[in-house]
């Protein structure tokens, strides 16, 4: 599969967390609150759908910031992480490989259908418009029949996304998906969409708001938004 990050992401691996910190600052939070948000938000539909995965995909996985949380879903065996940037990697094979998690290139993963879930969070901006639907291809091909596609975008009509993104070098001149033409991404692949979810509404000197975000969720300004689809099987 071509991609041109390859050289963005190499030479930003080490600094990474530094720079994507620099630009969640003014939410008054970490990575970490964020990584946890999107998987305690994906684990409640998981668990309204009845499904528990054994085998995972992480599309776009960098340095493996999400490896730990989504190993942690209840019966998960295998995560198989993919990713353009050989650094990022070498980094997540480090702090990350285990004999339940490996990592390879996306060029050198060939999809075989025995998916269960696939995760991927803020990779879709970074890829040209013109690759992007062949890289939804490939999710598709990893999956089994039946397999879930979760897909996590930056929201553009948030203000408060695109005032981070400004501030993190890697993502100034990244080219936002819209919820509408994430929806019709996904939909081209033949995944069919089960629904949109909008997540992080309220900074943290406003978190006492927090406990009301569940109800918001289908009000298309949070930070960011799940696509959930499912491969039809």
């Amino acid at each position: 599969m071509s991609t041109s990050l390859n050289p963005e992401f190499n030479a930003y691996a080490e600094q990474y967390d530094t720079a994507l910190q620099g630009g969640l600052s003014i939410s008054g939070e970490t990575k970490d609150y964020f990584a946890r948000g999107r998987i305690n938000w994906l684990a409640q539909r998981l668990g309204e759908l009845n499904l528990r995965p054994r085998s995972v995909l992480d599309f776009g996985c960098g340095t493996g910031t999400s490896v730990p949380l989504l190993l942690g879903f209840e019966g998960v065996e295998r995560l198989t992480g993919v990713d353009v940037s050989e650094n990022s990697l070498a980094i997540a094979r480090t702090q990350h490989g285990s004999e339940c998690a490996c990592f390879s290139l996306i060029a050198d993963h060939r999809p075989e259908g025995d998916i269960d879930l696939a995760f991927c969070n803020g990779v879709f901006h970074h890829i040209s418009p013109a690759e992007r639907a062949g890289c939804v291809k490939y999710v598709f091909d990893c999956l089994r029949p039946g397999g879930l596609f979760a897909f996590f975008e930056n929201n553009p009509w948030n203000p408060g996304t695109r005032l981070v993104m400004s501030r993190i070098p890697f993502d100034r001149d990244a080219v936002t998906l819209s919820p509408p033409e994430s929806r019709r991404l996904v939909a081209s692949a033949g995944f069919k969409v089960l629904r949109t979810d909008f997540l992080f509404f309220f900074p943290r000197f406003l978190a006492l708001l927090r406990r009301l975000e569940a109800t918001f969720c289908s009000i298309p300004l949070g930070a960011q938004y799940l696509v959930l689809a499912r491969k039809a099987g």
